[in-house]
């Protein structure tokens, strides 16, 4: 058994010495989780819902507690935090030698691999009610799905995919070169807080997070800001400065790499990792989601078992799928896990 501790908010998961897929060895690995809700007596009312790309646990809470779409009333729902957000082990938090470039990259694969080892012989679940996640969350969740598919009972992907396409990788790299072209971005290492660089990154992001559709009718007011300048500091300006620039780098390479089949078990195998998920699975992308696209999820559908495919009817783009002030997306997505979480 692995020693675990309570901090602040959260508890910390001490995985020790890991080899991640690249096959260099973080020493001291930590995964921050927290839990809400209650085991039951057999454990089986376990869901599993991951974070999101520069999110932390508290950052996704819009969907769990009583009453909600993941009731803990009824369910114990355990959120473990991505690798590189900051509060699990993080470039933020790493020592000699491991820091600046040196950062061994986590990818999908070995966040699952940890996750799987805290459900397991940490909290002793052995059967999972639900995997579920939002945008990289839903990059995890498949991987759940396809490495323990005995395990994974049902799926929920909301804004998110089996691997990262072609076009996803590419808006990646736009990003990742706008946080990097800050003189602050030296030798590999940011030198010093690259407040210029990270204002510039919440700028380009907004512009494919958001659908052309948002903006003309200017949604954002919905939302509560001002004008579309008050929205672009106060939202997308504000979400990326609370956060590490190397932390959202190595993220960015996270998701970059993701892939359900790139491992041991499927060697590539892209269609015959997707046809190995056995879960009751609901894929929800946003239908103006400009990064997360509609067809490249109905082609993974295509190749599971027990899949359904169920665009969101959004302008929110991307964000639909994180709906904490739009209400009709979030009552959709509430609706469609309820209706899930009723079936055997």
């Amino acid at each position: 058994m692995s020693e675990h501790r309570m901090i602040s908010d959260h508890r910390i998961f001490n995985a020790g010495d890991v080899v991640l897929q690249s096959g260099m060895t973080h020493r001291g690995t930590q995964l921050a989780y927290q839990t809400y809700g209650t085991l039951n007596h057999d454990r089986s009312n376990a869901i599993i819902y991951m974070t999101s790309y520069g999110a932390h646990h508290s950052d996704i809470l819009w969907m769990v507690g009583p009453g909600k779409a993941l009731d803990t009333d009824r369910y114990c729902v355990v959120i473990p935090n991505l690798f590189g957000n900051g509060l699990s082990s993080s470039p933020s938090l790493a020592v000699e030698p491991l820091t600046g470039s040196h950062w061994p990259h986590f990818t999908i694969h070995d966040n699952v691999a940890i996750q799987h080892r805290l459900i397991t012989r940490e909290l002793g679940i052995e059967q999972l009610a639900l995997a579920v996640g939002f945008s990289m969350g839903g990059l995890q969740a498949f991987e759940w799905a396809a490495q323990v598919p005995d395990m994974v009972k049902r799926l929920v992907v909301i804004c998110g995919a089996a691997k990262c396409a072609p076009h996803n990788y590419v808006f990646l790299e736009g990003i990742k070169a706008t946080l990097t072209a800050d003189a602050a971005y030296q030798n590999g290492q940011f030198v010093s807080r690259p407040e210029r660089g990270l204002r510039a990154m919440g700028r380009a992001y907004a512009a494919m997070a958001m659908s052309q559709e948002f903006y003309r009718f200017e949604t954002w007011r919905e939302a509560g800001f001002s004008s579309l300048e008050d929205y672009l500091v106060t939202s997308w300006e504000a979400n990326f400065l609370k956060r590490d620039a190397a932390n959202l780098l190595a993220q960015l390479w996270t998701w970059q790499h993701a892939n359900i089949a790139n491992n041991h078990r499927y060697k590539g195998k892209f269609d015959e990792a997707l046809r190995a998920i056995t879960a009751n699975a609901v894929i929800m992308p946003s239908e103006t989601d400009l990064y997360f696209r509609v067809e490249d999820n109905r082609l993974e559908v295509e190749q599971m078992r027990r899949a359904r495919l169920l665009p969101i009817p959004s302008i929110w783009g991307h964000r639909a799928g994180a709906p904490t002030t739009n209400r009709d997306d979030g009552t959709f997505i509430t609706q469609a896990i309820r209706d899930l979480l009723s079936q055997s």
